[in-house]
């Protein structure tokens, strides 16, 4: 709670919440002091809060008796977006994602007329939402750090660990971050490699925000980025295959993600890389229409050995 508003709102949730609690209490929660705590409880006042103080060793403040907020003024198409997206904030991925939804819906089903709390507890109570496969939890404090310095063009400091647990540290100036195949990803400039890299944020073990400001390319797409990593990854074999389609039909049988698809005088050129030649095979032979293996010869000997095996198994 960085902002001045937002602290004064949480002192009237508070308040709510627990009824009557004292000016300690609720700075401690604030993380302020007691005079800040006591402009606070002014600004509420000035709002037309109804508030009273019980003066003494054992004083406290609380709302006067009766007093509640009115309902949420919310149309049936905003309640039912407000519920599938608290079902998705589940699913993204974040140790701390859980009890936070919990916490937003049952401060929402507080000031909620009751038609529109009961539509909300359906919809969290009938439907499910497979977003992705699941991946590692990542940490809502390292989102929050690099979503902020993105936004505000500002350097971090990071401390972060290789898919083989190697621990190194980096300076990274954060363009934008990107949820896909159930973790999160952070693209942008790093400074040890000098060059643009992705990073998982669930390996991510430490972020500081530096003073350090950077200028965020106009045209940078966090999703695009992610592809040309994932593709160009250094595994075992490199694959060139010319399709003969287009890039829209080329990527929805294939799958957007699998690799580079650049458009070719004769249809599209697909480069990546794998460690299964036996896997790509099996890639390529469900494929539509036609295409021809450029590279490596060992895809065309797995391509026919699947084939055959394929019309083995049509004539039994």
């Amino acid at each position: 709670m960085s902002q001045p508003t937002t602290r004064v709102l949480a002192v009237l949730e508070l308040l709510q919440t627990h009824g009557r609690m004292s000016g300690a209490e609720l700075a401690r929660r604030l993380e302020v002091d007691g005079r800040t705590l006591r402009r606070y409880i002014t600004t509420l006042e000035e709002m037309g809060i109804p508030l009273t103080a019980e003066r003494g060793r054992h004083g406290a403040y609380m709302l006067v008796a009766g007093f509640k907020l009115p309902p949420m003024m919310f149309t049936d198409d905003e309640a039912l977006a407000l519920s599938v997206g608290l079902l998705a904030a589940r699913s993204l991925g974040l140790a701390e994602g859980g009890p936070a939804v919990a916490s937003a819906q049952a401060k929402l089903e507080r000031v909620m007329p009751g038609r529109l709390k009961n539509r909300l507890r359906a919809v969290d109570e009938t439907v499910t939402l497979d977003l992705t496969r699941p991946g590692p939890p990542g940490g809502s404090r390292v989102l929050a750090v690099l979503s902020g310095a993105a936004q505000s063009e500002r350097t971090v400091h990071m401390c972060y660990a290789s898919s083989k647990g190697e621990g190194s540290e980096r300076d990274f100036d954060p363009y934008g971050l990107l949820y896909r195949h159930g973790c999160w990803y952070v693209g942008g400039y790093c400074h040890l490699r000098r060059d643009l890299r992705s990073f998982r944020l669930d390996r991510v073990a430490d972020v500081t925000l530096l003073e350090r400001r950077f200028r965020r390319p106009a045209d940078y797409d966090p999703a695009a980025h992610l592809d040309r990593s994932i593709a160009t990854l250094p595994r075992a074999i490199a694959v060139e295959v010319l399709l003969e389609t287009d890039v829209e039909t080329a990527m929805r049988e294939l799958g957007q993600h699998i690799g580079l698809f650049e458009p070719h005088a004769e249809g599209i050129l697909f480069r990546t890389s794998t460690d299964g030649i036996e896997w790509m095979a099996r890639q390529l032979a469900r494929l539509s229409f036609p295409f021809e293996i450029r590279a490596p010869a060992e895809l065309r000997d797995a391509l026919r050995t699947h084939a055959r095996r394929l019309a083995r198994l049509a004539k039994s």
